[in-house]
């Protein structure tokens, strides 16, 4: 693995992640409540993912980590898993100035000591706990009748909350919360000098003792320079996600206690979260309901000819047609089958109805429109097509290869799932698609990073996916391996060549796809920060890769990083910010231009020595110092990459810095092509 060191540029991340627990020993259930709750409260500036242990054991994640949340289930399995090596690492994240939520079990596992339902020989789990932010016991049930896989112990317990300690933004005096299992934090105004605060106290007769000071539900611990919260009910469970017919005969009643309290519950958990020092946005988001996916051509005939296309593959059922695939099922909607007021209206047959609880996504109908002609503005008024196929016309005008086909007919959603799984992951409609074909969104509500990431991308990202049919009889001289290189030349390039006077905003290539820029709020500093990440999946299909490239850039939004309207802002010269201002359609005319430019060069001349000398002009990492930290921490310094596979070469240093002659060969490991997230050298 490598990492950096000494560099004249700052590469530290931004503390941008809020991470879910979601391995051995938690639930189903507690993870998708947590997962839920959280991204409406925090994904406006945060990226809320969950993560395995195999990842908190291996992954760098405490960079760029804001918080790191354990939620309910079983503390005996969290220790399996993350013991020794796994909680001195989420220790020493803390006390470095991490945050960290536990919730039930969670809050169990942060304490120095638990003790869980002592005396019952089927159920007793007793003993000394590694983490110990809170430096007492935690104690339960809290109350009885708990059952694990089970509704029967569940109730909605009354917190009395301590204001004094929770002092930003509305907070209640006492709520409803559901429970089901936590415990009581023994002794917990005794440790005020160790820097722990209660939150809120059960107000009603519990099942243990809860020692001195009053039963303790919800606390907060100062750790180093960090801080840990941690619970014993659940605050994170929304009474929309729980089923009346869940339970037993009184469950309904519960369910209906919660949704009463609901905004009451909402503001509490805000207010803890603020007081760990997260930004929590101020109007609880709701997650959007999915829109009509709307496919348009630069030639009006070109959407109709992928409706050709697609025909053999579609069923008629019940005077509708539909394209049923592995991962969606589209309903179609033909030139002259559809209005304006349909179109406007939620998916067909209520099956995508605004809804504050968890939604199945997969399981919804899209509803995928051929337009024989341009969408207009009042259809899709957060996408102005004609504005686009005019910067494309333009763009294509200017072409040096002849760029005519990347998006050239256009699917765009205001709010679809993730515009790589709908391309990515439905083979019959991605064996259907031409090289060019591009998906675009306003919002993504499950977009898709490296590994299990996925998370909500707000409004003002440019969002897309573009479909590469890359024929095998190139990959000789032109490896497939080299787009994720095109694609990212193509965002520097082409934010570069956005107007005149964008060419010195100091956007960067960071090895091997990821788009940095000097951040505009701390130039001084030369810190990087990154506006733009990609990703591509690849399959064979008939003697050819068909590859769809991710892309996502921050452009007008100016969370969670920065974006691009800033940078311009800061460093476009001759007031080309105001005279030129950053356009979703423009920018993306521009970059798939720049991006068909690039490849049609590609297929012609490989990756040669001009394409070299390009990558090089936006680089970050020419003549970095890295540690070669599977060499048992040998020094090294970057010198390039290969030109046949893409690899990072590093020679390595010996005393003094001087060149030993040994050179290594550097691939991104299996998670992720980040050069930040380990490096598995190979021997030249």
């Amino acid at each position: 693995m490598a990492t950096p060191t000494g560099n004249d540029a700052n590469l530290t991340a931004k503390r941008l992640n809020v991470l879910v627990y979601s391995g051995t020993g938690t639930t189903v259930d507690s993870v998708r409540h947590c997962v839920y709750t959280l991204r409406r409260l925090l994904a406006q500036n945060y990226a809320v993912t969950p993560v395995t242990g195999e990842m908190l054991l291996k992954e760098p994640w405490t960079a760029s980590c804001a918080l790191l949340v354990i939620p309910g289930g079983a503390d005996l399995g969290y220790g399996r898993t993350l013991n020794g090596a796994g909680n001195r690492r989420i220790t020493q994240f803390v006390r470095r100035g991490g945050k960290y939520l536990g919730l039930c079990a969670g809050g169990y596992y942060g304490s120095k000591r638990c003790e869980f339902e002592v005396g019952d020989k089927t159920m007793e789990v007793v003993g000394e706990r590694e983490l110990a932010f809170f430096p007492g016991t935690c104690r339960g049930g809290a109350f009885p009748g708990f059952v694990y896989h089970s509704e029967d112990g569940a109730r909605a317990v009354g917190l009395d909350v301590s204001k004094e300690a929770l002092n930003e933004g509305v907070v209640p005096t006492t709520f409803r919360s559901y429970y089901n299992g936590g415990g009581v934090f023994v002794d917990a105004t005794l440790y005020k000098d160790k820097g722990v605060e209660v939150l809120a106290n059960y107000n009603e007769k519990i099942n243990v003792d809860p020692g001195e000071g009053g039963a303790a539900a919800v606390v907060y611990c100062k750790v180093g320079e960090g801080a840990a919260v941690l619970t014993g009910p659940h605050p994170e469970f929304a009474a929309a996600n729980l089923d009346p017919k869940g339970g037993g005969p009184e469950y309904a009643d519960l369910v209906a206690a919660l949704a009463a309290d609901d905004k009451e519950r909402t503001d509490f958990l805000k207010a803890c979260l603020s007081k760990l020092g997260l930004q929590v946005a101020k109007d609880t988001s709701i997650v959007p309901s999915l829109s009509s996916l709307h496919i348009s051509g630069q030639d009006p005939e070109q959407s109709l000819e992928i409706l050709s296309l697609l025909a053999p593959d579609l069923q008629k059922e019940n005077q509708n047609e539909y394209l049923k695939d592995e991962s969606d099922t589209f309903r179609i909607e033909r030139p002259g089958t559809w209005n304006l007021s349909d179109l406007e209206e939620a998916l067909p047959d209520g099956e995508s109805k605004p809804t504050e609880g968890i939604v199945d996504y997969q399981a919804i109908t899209k509803r995928l429109v051929f337009h024989d002609d341009l969408p207009s503005s009042k259809l899709t008024p957060y996408f102005n097509h004609h504005a686009f196929y005019a910067n494309l016309k333009q763009y294509q005008s200017e072409s040096r290869e002849g760029a005519s086909k990347f998006g050239s007919i256009l699917m765009y959603g205001e709010v679809v799932t993730s515009t790589n799984t709908i391309l990515e992951k439905n083979t019959q409609l991605l064996r259907r698609l031409p090289t060019g074909f591009t998906a675009t969104a306003t919002v993504q509500v499950a977009g898709r990073g490296r590994g299990s990431n996925v998370w909500i991308s707000p409004a003002g990202s440019l969002i897309f996916s573009t479909v590469v049919r890359h024929p095998m009889e190139k990959m000789q001289s032109a490896p497939v391996i080299f787009l994720q290189y095109l694609s990212a030349m193509a965002v520097v390039r082409g934010i570069k060549s956005y107007a005149k006077g964008y060419e010195n905003i100091p956007v960067k290539l960071k090895w091997p796809n990821d788009i940095y820029a000097l951040d505009p709020e701390d130039p001084e500093q030369k810190r990087y920060t990154k506006i733009c990440g990609i990703l591509i999946n690849s399959h064979f299909m008939s003697n050819e890769y068909i590859s769809v490239v991710g892309i996502g850039v921050n452009a007008t939004n100016a969370s969670p990083t920065t974006a691009l309207t800033a940078l311009a802002a800061r460093y476009a010269s001759n007031g080309a910010a105001t005279t030129s201002p950053v356009s979703l359609e423009k920018l993306l005319a521009r970059i798939l231009t720049t991006f068909e430019d690039l490849y049609i060069r590609f297929l012609r001349t490989g990756f040669d020595r001009g394409f070299e000398a390009m990558y090089y002009q936006d680089w970050l990492h020419m003549h970095q110092i890295v540690t070669l930290e599977e060499e048992g921490g040998a020094r090294a310094r970057i010198q390039g990459i290969t030109r046949d596979y893409g690899l990072l070469i590093a020679e390595e240093l010996g005393w003094g810095d001087r060149p030993t002659g040994r050179l290594y060969q550097l691939q991104s490991d299996s998670n992720s092509f980040d050069f930040f997230r380990g490096l598995v050298k190979r021997k030249i």
